[in-house]
């Protein structure tokens, strides 16, 4: 019966430990949009991001006038020109018009990948400061609201945010 007495009190006590380990845990929330909103570095990157889209733009523009030009000699000329070199204009067309295609292809492909170039190293300097933030400030978890998948947080939840971005240097 002793045995049994002490081993309820060690069962007790520990249950009551593991309680109180529990309610020490400490959340924080962070709407990582937002973050990079307002980092100074996504205002740089997107300005290189338009640049490098208006040079794709240009190059394609110029491939669509020339395309618009041989057409247009084409339509001219198609009365006046024998069968094979008719056959050859709108084989050059064709050719003209498939080079655009992929042209177009390859620049939404090379756009996309810039824009993941310019944007990753911004991207891990937030991560690396809500890390920092989280384990300065003994954050057991840290939630991203941007994400739409919390569906609630209480009071009791520590905006991030603000000493994120004081981290940053950011104002």
């Amino acid at each position: 019966m002793k045995r049994f007495l002490t081993l309820v009190a060690v069962l007790t006590l520990t249950a009551m430990a593991t309680v109180s380990n529990a309610q020490n845990f400490k959340f924080g929330h962070i709407d990582s949009g937002q973050l990079l909103q307002q980092m100074p570095e996504r205002e740089q990157a997107r300005a290189q991001l338009e640049k490098y889209a208006k040079q794709l733009e240009d190059q394609m523009a110029a491939m669509q006038s020339e395309l618009e030009n041989k057409y247009q000699q084409y339509l001219e000329q198609r009365d006046s020109l024998p069968q094979v070199l008719l056959e050859a204009k709108e084989s050059e067309l064709t050719n003209i018009q498939q080079r655009l295609q992929a042209f177009q292809q390859t620049a939404q492909k090379d756009l996309s990948n810039k824009e993941g170039e310019l944007l990753q190293p911004i991207i891990d300097k937030a991560k690396k400061a809500i890390d920092e933030v989280a384990a300065e400030n003994n954050f057991t978890y840290v939630f991203d609201m941007s994400m739409g998948a919390i569906l609630y947080h209480s009071e009791q939840s520590v905006d991030m945010l603000p000493l994120v971005l004081k981290k940053l240097g950011i104002k």
